[in-house]
């Protein structure tokens, strides 16, 4: 990929359009500002001339930089300027952000989907029945290819893919890690009417389906279609992760067993409980007398 290096004004720059990934202002994009401003940008942006246009730029790699930059109060920034067609560029723009150390479930999911709609642009064509995506001039090829950069299998890219079909408030609580990720796959299946009402029940009771739950929501909506007093009757049932638990803060623990780790620290307070209760039974016993 042929680049050419060029210093260009930060208000020259857009942001690639329906990108997958969140830029946050956050507390690491403030230390990010903090180091651009002391050490400047060490790793050039990629950008690509923005068609209609005579000096404008899409930001390829580097929205983070970018916008921490602009916080920075930096002006211009050095920048690698590639000349790729929009489907070309997507998938620089996937496979550049994939390898992070921290990606939410949703920007993989929208990711892969830009991926898999750009290479079907450029002349693969996608057989979701099978399985199979596969050049026009190889059969052989799959959609292996699109996980292949991230280990991630066929299966996996797909089920990540269906994630795009939740409504944002439920993607949101994929994200937040308060559902989980094949139980999300299960819920895509549901409708967007399906989905409101389901989160409706989620808000109201504060709970979440789990994957037993889920795979129930997704049958009895394809065999029959889901309605609220349904969903209402699942999720009031009882579930193992939201049983009533009893805590206690481990600070409070390690006055007793300080080196205990979280498992040697629940053994030893469930013997605690043991030899408590049988002192208890050999008290009253001796009350009894």
């Amino acid at each position: 990929m042929k680049s050419t290096k060029k210093i260009i004004a930060i208000d020259k720059l857009r942001a690639f359009e329906n990108h997958p990934y969140k830029v946050q202002d956050n507390e690491e994009m403030e230390a990010l500002a903090e180091s651009i401003m002391e050490h400047g940008i060490v790793s050039p942006v990629i950008v690509r001339p923005l068609e209609n246009t005579t000096d404008e730029y899409e930001i390829i790699s580097g929205h983070r930089r970018v916008m921490a930059s602009r916080k920075a109060g930096i002006t211009e920034i050095p920048a690698l300027v590639v000349s790729l067609e929009r489907d070309a560029a997507a998938i620089v723009l996937v496979d550049s952000n994939l390898h992070r150390e921290h990606i939410l479930p949703s920007e993989k999911a929208f990711a892969y989907k830009m991926k898999l709609d750009a290479m079907k642009h450029q002349g693969w064509r996608s057989d979701l029945t099978s399985g199979q995506l596969v050049p026009k001039s190889d059969d052989n090829r799959t959609t292996a290819q699109i996980g292949a950069d991230t280990g991630d299998s066929y299966k996996t890219v797909q089920r990540y893919i269906r994630l795009t079909n939740l409504i944002p408030e439920i993607l949101q609580y994929v994200d937040e890690g308060r559902i989980s990720f094949t139980p999300a796959v299960e819920l895509s299946y549901l409708n967007e009417q399906e989905q409101h009402d389901l989160l409706e029940q989620m808000e109201l009771n504060d709970c979440t389906p789990s994957l037993s739950q889920a795979c129930r929501f997704k049958k009895i909506s394809q065999e029959e279609g889901l309605t609220p007093e349904v969903i209402a009757i699942v999720m009031s049932e009882e579930k193992a992760n939201q049983r009533e638990m009893f805590k206690v803060p481990m600070e409070r623990i390690r006055q007793y067993v300080p080196n205990a780790n979280a498992k040697q620290a629940e053994d030893f307070v469930l013997k605690a409980c043991e030899h408590y209760r049988k002192f208890l039974i050999r008290q009253r016993n001796r009350d009894e007398r």
